[in-house]
C-alpha cells in the first residue's frame, strides 16, 4: 500500500468510517497527486438504491412533522462535528480531489458556514400575508416539506456542494440521498460518517433520513426516474444536465441543475491593475482551473491590454505548481489524464486559431499525477476553444474597444454562470449590473467570478441550468408552496365580483 493510501485509510478511520467500506469494492478511488489507488468502494446495486429511496420516503412522513427549529438542531450538531474534524476532512479532500491545503480547509469551512446559515433559516421558513379583495378574508402562503431530495455532486467540490443541498433540505423537512462523483467516493464516506455522529446525538431522526449510494450514471438514473424522489439537485456538465432534465420532466419531478460555466471578466480602462492581476490569478488558476466558476475568458480594454498582459505573464510564469499537500503550492494536479488531454487539445486549437500561448506545459512531479502549468492565451478575437468550457487552467485574453462590445462578447456563449468587471467608473459598473449588462446568475464588480459566499444564492442561466443553491431564498426549491384563504366572516363574497346566488 502506498504512503498516500496509508494516510488516507488512517484519516478515514479517524473520521469514523468502517474499513470494510473503503477496501475491496469495485469503484477504485485514485488520488490525483500520484494517480494511484487510495481505496475502493462497493458500487450500490439497483436493489440497494431502491431500498435507500424507500427508506427515505418512509422517513419523510416522520421528518416533515418534526418542527423546523428542531430539524435545525440536527444540522447544528453536524456543524459541530465538522468543526471537530475540519483538519482531517480537509486533508482527505486534498488527497482525493487534489486541492491545495487552504482550499481543502476552505471547502470544509464552507460546509460549516452553510450549517450555520441553515440553523438560522430553520426559524425563518416563512411565507407572505397577501392583501385580499374580499371582506372578512385573509390570504397567505405557507411552505411545507417537499419530499426526498436526491443530490448528485461532482469531484471538484466533493463535499461542499452536498452540504449546500443537505443542510437546506434537512431543515426544510426533506430526507436526502447522495450520489457522489465516482472520482471522490471516500470524502463522501467520511462526510456520511460525521453526519452519523450527529445522528447519534439526535434521537428524533428517523431511519433512512440520509443515505449515500455509489456508482455511475445508472445509479444516478434510478434517483432521477423514481417518482418518490421529489427533487434532484445535480451538479456537473451541461451534457449531464441534458440527460437529467428531460427524464425528470417526463415524470414532473423537480430539477435543480448547476451545470457548466464559461465565465468571463471585463477589465475597463480605469481598473486598478494590481488588484485585477491578483483577482484574475486566483480566479483563473485556483483549483487548477477545475471550478465551475473558474475565470476562462478575459476581455481587456485596448488602452491597458499590453500593460495587463505583461503583469499576467509574470504571474503565470511564477505560480508554484506541485504537490497540493505542500504549503507553498498554489496549483495542484488535474483530476486525471483525461483532463490533461482535453487541456492539450484546447491549446492546440487555440494555436491553430492564431493564439499565442504562454504556459500549458506538463510539469514533472514524481509519481503519476497530471500536473500542468496554467496557460495564458492571447487571441485577437473570441473564437475556437474560447466558446466552450475546458475544465482546466486556461485563460483566454482578448482586447476590446467599448463596453457594449465587451458585454456582447461576454454574453456570446451558451453558459451563464458567473461574471465580473474591473472598473473604477461607476457608470460602467452599473451598466454591467443592469438588465442589459451581464446575463449571468452571478455578476461581480472588482473581484473575480469565483469565491461565492454561502449567503447569496448560487447558480446561473442558460446552459448553466437555472438552479439556485445555498443562500438567499434558495431554500424555496426544497419546499412546496400552498396559497391559503380563510373566510372568518358569515358571508361568501366571490373574487372578481362574481355572483352565484342560490334561491
Amino acid at each position: 500500500m502506498t504512503e498516500l493510501a496509508t494516510e488516507t485509510h488512517d484519516l478515514l478511520r479517524r473520521l469514523g468510517v468502517d474499513p470494510a467500506a473503503f477496501t475491496g469494492g469495485e469503484l477504485v478511488a485514485r488520488s490525483p497527486i500520484d494517480g494511484l489507488a487510495i481505496g475502493a468502494v462497493a458500487a450500490s446495486s439497483p436493489a440497494e438504491v431502491d431500498a435507500a429511496i424507500a427508506a427515505a420516503h418512509a422517513a419523510f412522513r416522520i421528518w416533515r412533522q418534526v418542527p423546523a427549529p428542531r430539524r435545525g438542531e440536527l444540522v447544528r450538531l453536524f456543524g459541530d462535528e465538522l468543526r471537530a474534524a475540519k483538519v482531517d476532512l480537509a486533508r482527505l479532500v486534498t488527497i482525493e480531489a487534489g486541492k491545495i491545503v487552504s482550499e481543502g480547509l476552505g471547502e470544509v469551512q464552507e460546509m460549516i458556514d452553510i450549517c450555520d446559515f441553515a440553523v438560522g433559516l430553520s426559524r425563518q421558513l416563512c411565507g407572505l400575508t397577501i392583501a385580499t379583495e374580499r371582506r372578512d378574508h385573509r390570504m397567505m402562503e405557507t411552505w411545507h416539506p417537499l419530499g426526498v431530495v436526491g443530490i448528485i455532486s461532482a469531484f471538484n467540490f466533493p463535499v461542499a456542494v452536498w452540504a449546500w443541498n443537505a443542510a437546506l433540505a434537512l431543515v426544510c423537512g426533506d430526507p436526502i440521498i447522495w450520489k457522489p462523483s465516482e472520482k471522490t467516493p471516500l470524502t463522501a464516506l467520511a462526510t456520511q460518517a460525521l453526519f452519523g455522529r450527529a445522528l447519534v446525538r439526535f434521537p428524533d431522526a428517523p431511519v433512512g433520513l440520509a443515505a449515500v449510494v455509489h456508482g455511475g450514471a445508472a445509479v444516478g438514473a434510478r434517483l432521477v426516474d423514481d417518482a418518490r424522489v421529489a427533487l434532484v439537485s445535480a451538479t456537473g456538465s451541461t451534457a449531464m444536465g441534458r440527460a437529467v432534465a428531460p427524464r425528470l420532466a417526463a415524470r414532473f419531478g423537480r430539477a435543480l441543475l448547476e451545470l457548466g460555466g464559461n465565465n468571463a471578466a471585463i477589465v475597463g480602462p480605469s481598473a486598478d491593475l494590481d488588484l485585477t492581476v491578483r483577482a484574475v490569478a486566483f480566479a483563473a488558476m485556483g483549483t487548477a482551473g477545475q471550478r465551475c466558476t473558474t475565470l476562462r475568458r478575459l476581455f481587456v480594454h485596448e488602452s491597458i491590454h499590453a500593460a495587463l498582459l505583461a503583469q499576467l505573464r509574470r504571474a503565470y510564469a511564477s505560480v508554484r505548481v506541485g504537490d497540493p499537500r505542500h504549503a507553498e503550492t498554489l496549483v495542484g494536479p488535474l483530476i486525471d489524464g483525461g483532463a490533461a488531454e482535453r487541456m492539450a487539445t484546447a491549446l492546440a486549437e487555440a494555436r491553430a486559431a492564431g493564439g499565442i500561448v504562454h504556459g500549458g506545459e506538463t510539469v514533472a512531479i514524481s509519481g503519476g499525477g497530471r500536473y500542468v502549468r496554467p496557460a495564458l492565451v492571447e487571441l485577437a478575437t473570441q473564437t475556437g476553444p474560447m466558446l466552450r468550457e475546458t475544465f482546466a487552467p486556461i485563460l483566454y485574453v482578448v482586447p476590446y474597444r467599448d463596453l457594449d462590445e465587451a458585454i456582447g462578447l461576454q454574453n456570446a456563449v451558451t453558459q451563464g454562470l458567473s461574471s465580473s468587471i474591473f472598473t473604477r467608473d461607476l457608470g460602467e459598473a452599473e451598466r454591467f449590473l443592469s438588465a442589459s449588462g451581464s446575463d449571468c446568475g452571478i455578476a461581480n464588480v472588482n473581484l473575480g467570478p469565483s469565491g461565492a459566499e454561502i449567503g447569496g444564492a448560487f447558480g446561473g442561466e442558460k446552459e448553466t441550468g437555472g438552479g439556485r443553491e445555498s443562500g438567499s431564498d434558495a431554500w424555496r426549491a426544497y419546499m412546496r408552496r400552498a396559497t391559503n384563504t380563510i373566510n372568518y366572516g358569515r358571508t361568501l363574497p366571490l373574487a372578481q365580483g362574481v355572483r352565484f346566488d342560490l334561491d
